[in-house]
């Protein structure tokens, strides 16, 4: 397959190209990045001291050369991406986090014209970790508080994170209740005694955190944690790459990495 990659300057486009250059199935073919980017022009290998003949460019209508992109953005660059896609008919890897709901939408309706893998994690571990935490959660449905617990780096800009939301709806899933309905998503000052069945999140950013995730389950005199800790990029990389040839055989569909680790 012919891959796409966007945002190809930044720490996650440059480990996702590293991983496209290496894999023995897949060619890199586009690399984007923003109108006025300093990459512009620049050869998508130069940071491997590699020539691979793909100049990084803003000019979506190269994505008519692509069959897939990968996309760990922003929301507003993916959405752009999104539209640019469906006219050039190549299939989506989104790895992007922070969309609003009414944007999650745009996804699904784009969906129905091309084939997407949309994920808060590409990571295989923390999808695993997520069946673990709704059946974990599913046997604790009583006598235990849930607790997310998520660390970033300091340069990410939504909070809590994609993984995070992700795990506390797992919770939710369980116990069969809405998210937004039992989600503590802060405390300060005077909050009184824990309330039965809500989920809190604890949020930490600061140096070059990759990720850590748990979810605690706390009953008395005893806790269950589930953890997932990134100690480099590449987790995501690879599991991206499971994503898009996931995608091969898929015309159209809005996909998750649960549906890819079951194919």
């Amino acid at each position: 397959m012919r891959i796409a990659v966007a945002g190809a300057n930044g720490r996650m486009g440059r480990m996702l190209i590293e991983a496209v250059l290496k894999s023995s199935d897949l060619q890199l073919a586009v690399a984007l990045d923003h109108t006025g980017a300093d990459s512009i022009g620049l050869d998508a290998g130069a940071f491997l001291g590699q020539t691979t003949g793909v100049v990084i460019t803003d000019d979506l209508d190269q994505l008519r050369q692509a069959d897939c992109l990968i996309d760990f953005t922003r929301p507003a660059g993916t959405l752009n991406h999104l539209q640019a896609c469906i006219t050039h008919q190549c299939k989506l890897v989104i790895g992007t986090t922070g969309f609003s709901e009414a944007e999650k939408q745009q996804i699904a309706a784009a969906a129905e014209q091309t084939a997407i893998v949309f994920a808060p994690n590409m990571s295989v571990g923390v999808n695993v970790a997520l069946r673990l935490i709704e059946m974990a959660a599913k046997l604790m449905n009583q006598g235990f508080d849930a607790e997310v617990f998520e660390a970033h780096h300091r340069h990410k800009v939504d909070a809590p994170s994609g993984t995070a939301l992700a795990m506390g709806e797992a919770v939710a899933k369980a116990w069969d209740v809405e998210l937004n309905e039992v989600a503590d998503w802060t405390r300060h000052g005077e909050t009184g005694a824990r309330e039965d069945g809500r989920i809190g999140f604890s949020v930490v950013r600061g140096g070059d955190i990759i990720g850590d995730h748990t979810v605690f389950f706390c009953g008395e005199g005893e806790r269950i944690e589930i953890t997932h800790r990134s100690s480099n990029r590449s987790t995501y990389a690879q599991g991206s790459l499971r994503a898009v040839r996931f995608l091969a055989q898929k015309d159209t569909g809005l996909y998750s990495m649960q549906d890819v680790l079951d194919a």
